[in-house]
C-alpha cells in the first residue's frame, strides 16, 4: 500500500512530527475553483459527478494544479453510502440533499448486499487518482461515520440539531442499532476497498458530533467508530484512519482513546490551550483554522494560522481548516494561506 517515497502527509498521520507540518483543505475540490464549476455543467447531477470516475477524477486533481497541498482527497460525498444501500438520495441546487425519511420498515427494507457493487465506480476514480497522483502527495478516502449518515437517512436532510434522529435513537433503540450496524458493516467494507484501491489514508467524518449528551455520544459516535476502526484494521493492519468528531468538546480525549485512530481532526470552535493541555502529545491532530478567516484573509487569518502552527508545533500535526472551505472563498486567500504554512518552520 505504501511506497518507499516520502509522503509527509501519510508520515504525519503515522506519527512522525515534521518541523512543517503537511498541509490539505477540506472540500479543496468545490465551487470556490471556477474549474470544478465548469466541470459540474458535465453532469447531470451531483450524484452523477460522484460515480463518473473521469470527472471526479479531474475534480479531485484541481487544488493540487492550483495549491501545494500534500494530499488529494476523493472526490465524493458522504451520502454515496445510502443511495447504495438502496434509499432515494437527491440533491436538489440550493438547498442540500435530500433523502426519503426512514422509518423502521425502511431500515428492514436497506439492502447491504448491493452496496459495494453499487460503489463499484467510486473505487475506480481511487484507481485512477494513484495512478495520476504524484507520489510524494497522499491521496485520503473517507466516508461518513455511521451516526452523522443516520441523521440524513433519518431525518430526510441535514438539520441544525439532528432532532429526528436522536429522538429516533431514544425512543426505537433495536431499530437504531440494526440501522448502525448495517452503517459500520458497510463502512468497514468500503474504507477497505479504498485502502485496496490505493488510498494512503482514510478520514471518518462525524459531522455531526455535538448535540449529544455523554451516553449518547458513548453510543452513537465513540462506539461506531471504534467498531469501524477495529474491523478495518482486521482486515488491513495498521489501516491510518483520521477521525473528525466535529463539535466532540469535552469529549475530544475519550473518542480519540476509545476509537484508536491515528489522528484527530479538530474543529474550529475548539480553543488550541484545550487541546494542548487535554490530549497527549503523541496524539497526532489536524486543523483547525476557521474558514471564515480564511474568506476574509490578511490578518484575521493569518495571526490565527501563526497561532495554530505554533500551538500544535509540539506533536504530529497537519494543517488544515475546522471544517470545510466555502464557496465564497478567494483563490488568493488560499494561495496566501499555503505560502504562510509553507514557510512555517517549527523550532526543534
Amino acid at each position: 500500500m505504501h511506497s518507499a517515497v516520502h509522503k509527509p502527509m501519510l508520515a504525519t498521520v503515522l506519527g512522525q512530527r515534521q518541523a512543517t507540518p503537511p498541509m490539505w483543505i477540506m472540500r479543496q475540490a468545490g465551487r470556490y475553483l471556477p474549474e470544478y464549476r465548469q466541470t459540474r455543467t458535465q453532469a447531470k447531477d451531483f450524484l452523477e459527478l460522484c460515480y463518473t470516475p473521469e470527472l471526479a477524477v479531474e475534480v479531485t486533481m484541481q487544488p493540487l494544479r492550483r495549491f501545494d497541498l500534500d494530499a488529494a482527497i476523493l472526490f465524493s460525498d458522504i451520502l454515496v453510502v445510502p443511495d447504495a444501500l438502496g434509499q432515494t438520495v437527491r440533491f436538489q441546487v440550493g438547498e442540500g440533499p435530500v433523502l426519503e425519511a426512514l422509518d423502521e420498515k425502511g431500515i428492514d427494507a436497506l439492502e447491504p448486499s448491493r452496496a459495494m457493487g453499487h460503489l463499484a465506480p467510486v473505487l475506480d476514480t481511487v484507481r485512477r487518482l494513484r495512478a495520476a497522483l504524484p507520489p510524494e502527495k497522499t491521496l485520503i478516502g473517507f466516508c461518513g461515520a455511521p451516526w452523522t449518515v443516520a441523521t440524513y437517512m433519518l431525518g430526510g436532510r441535514g438539520s441544525p440539531d439532528q432532532w429526528v434522529a436522536r429522538k429516533f435513537a431514544l425512543e426505537h433503540p433495536a431499530a437504531f442499532d440494526k440501522l448502525m450496524d448495517i452503517l459500520v458493516t458497510t463502512s468497514i467494507d468500503y474504507l477497505a476497498a479504498q485502502l485496496e484501491a490505493g488510498a494512503d489514508v482514510v478520514q471518518l467524518f462525524e459531522s455531526w458530533a455535538l448535540n449529544l449528551d455523554d451516553t449518547s455520544f458513548a453510543r452513537n459516535v465513540m462506539e461506531p467508530n471504534r467498531r469501524i476502526v477495529e474491523g478495518l484494521r482486521q482486515r488491513i493492519p495498521n489501516a491510518p484512519i483520521i477521525g473528525f468528531p466535529r463539535g466532540a468538546a469535552g469529549n475530544l480525549r475519550r473518542y480519540a482513546e476509545s476509537t484508536g485512530v491515528n489522528v484527530l481532526g479538530v474543529d474550529f470552535a475548539t480553543p488550541l490551550e484545550f487541546v494542548r493541555s487535554s490530549l497527549p502529545p503523541d496524539i497526532a491532530v489536524q486543523g483547525n483554522l476557521d474558514p471564515l478567516r480564511l474568506v476574509v484573509g490578511g490578518e484575521a487569518m493569518e495571526s490565527q494560522a501563526r497561532a495554530i502552527l505554533s500551538a500544535f508545533s509540539d506533536r504530529p500535526h497537519i494543517f488544515n481548516l475546522g471544517h470545510g472551505i466555502v464557496p465564497e472563498t478567494p483563490i488568493a486567500h488560499v494561495e496566501r494561506l499555503v505560502d504562510l504554512v509553507k514557510s512555517w518552520e517549527a523550532r526543534a
